[in-house]
């Protein structure tokens, strides 16, 4: 299984990650950023939108600055209702 460093991601959320139970790059590619952010708002209040566009990036395998304004727009609605 893949570090979650590996496909982009720093320490800190690899640490972050592991303590609402998504272990490798695998298992978040599996979840969703969706569901990852979601497990990480209820344990981090503090958890922003930019974190779900991270989470995304990684996903796909690109830069955040490659999500398109469509899924941006869609992941800012769906962080607005948590």
């Amino acid at each position: 299984m893949a570090e979650l460093t590996s496909i982009g991601l720093g320490k800190t959320m690899e640490k972050k990650l592991r303590s609402v139970g998504i272990d490798s790059a695998e298992e978040l590619k599996k979840v969703g950023s969706k569901q990852a952010v979601l497990r990480l708002k209820e344990l981090y209040p503090n958890t922003c939108v930019v974190i779900l566009y991270h989470l995304e990036a990684a996903i796909r395998g690109v830069e955040i600055k490659q999500l398109d304004g469509n899924c941006k727009s869609e992941l800012k609605a769906y962080f607005k209702q948590l």
